[in-house]
């Protein structure tokens, strides 16, 4: 007969792994309602489900279930009836946090996003890829979803990286942020380097989005957007420095190195370029999430993944470049890639 918990050599065999994974979007959908329901932040210090609930507006019955899910998956603590945050749980899905997440949900859990991986992953494996989001076009709002859910994973990153540039001496004038998003790289390069002017390049509906936050940053008088697609938009010259913030894992190796010769030839003497993205290492297995990364892009995307240091290296040599430089960002997944 065969159970659930099997003998082996190496002693008892728990389904724990599959059974997680195959439960796993539970456990997305409810972080989205309690990011929804604003459960994290009217937690405060700690309720009881019958004060949670009023709080909140809705059923007790549906308050006690949720949190006590949350406390079995660790983003709560329960005890004498009254829920508590998780010490990773208040810094990052409180709205009160200056880490706060929370926004991402939006992005991650829409459905634009969930049918690529729910309605047929097997395509996906057989193809080698998908349309994912390729199909939508520029005016789609799960653009701007996109990009104010990203703000939140990114900030980290984009002060990580402006400490790094600020080390290099030669403060950058003229700064291209390519598919800018919510602007943060730029605007972090703009907030540490006082003359420094941004030019970012975007979909104009998120250049909305990057332009407000300029103007919340204090940097919006040096702050210029250009709205249009990458490969085909002309954005000038004379560039010091160039960001390419998470997008270069959307295209395959020949798109990129395209894109690369475009940059190379909008550089100023001297001009650099400079990647953030998740860099696997050479066996593509580990880090665990820059190289799970590959299997977002590849249910996400044509054919697009994550990149090694040594496929960052041919992707340069094909675009003309001598070679790369990658520089983990801890406590972040990404890393800085400095195209030399």
């Amino acid at each position: 007969m065969v159970t659930d918990v099997e003998d082996s050599h190496a002693g008892i065999v728990s389904p724990e792994l599959v059974v997680d994974a195959l439960f796993a979007c539970r456990k997305t959908a409810a972080i989205k309602a309690a990011i929804e329901l604003d459960l994290f932040t009217h937690l405060g210090e700690g309720k009881t489900a019958a004060l949670l609930a009023s709080a909140m507006s809705a059923s007790e019955r549906g308050t006690r279930i949720l949190c006590d899910y949350l406390v079995v998956h660790g983003f709560l603590t329960k005890k004498s009836g009254e829920y508590r945050m998780a010490p990773s749980t208040r810094m990052f899905l409180d709205r009160n946090s200056p880490a706060y997440m929370g926004s991402a949900v939006e992005f991650v859990a829409a459905p634009e996003v969930l049918d690529n991986f729910l309605r047929d992953p097997a395509a996906v494996v057989r193809n080698g890829g998908s349309a994912g989001l390729a199909n939508l076009s520029a005016d789609n709002p799960v653009w701007l979803k996109f990009a104010r859910g990203m703000g939140s994973f990114t900030g980290l990153s984009a002060k990580i990286l402006a400490g790094e540039i600020s080390g290099w001496g030669k403060p950058p004038k003229k700064v291209l942020d390519i598919a800018a998003g919510p602007g943060v790289f730029g605007i972090e390069i703009a907030k540490v380097f006082p003359s420094a002017e941004i030019v970012a390049v975007d979909w104009a509906a998120v250049l909305e989005l990057s332009r407000q936050n300029a103007e919340r940053a204090g940097v919006a008088d040096r702050y210029r957007t250009i709205a249009g697609n990458a490969f085909e938009v002309e954005w000038g010259t004379g560039y010091d420095l160039v960001l390419l913030p998470n997008f270069l894992h959307h295209f395959d190796m020949p798109t990129c190195a395209q894109l690369l010769r475009k940059i190379i030839a909008s550089l100023a003497e001297d001009g650099r370029i400079v990647a953030v993205d998740f860099v696997p290492n050479e066996d593509q297995v580990s880090p665990p999430f820059p190289a799970a990364f590959s299997w977002e892009m590849l249910a996400s995307t044509p054919a697009g993944q994550a990149y090694t240091q040594g496929e960052l290296t041919e992707m340069a040599k094909l675009a003309g470049l001598a070679a790369v430089i990658v520089k983990p960002m801890p406590p972040t997944p990404a890393s800085v890639i400095v195209f030399a």
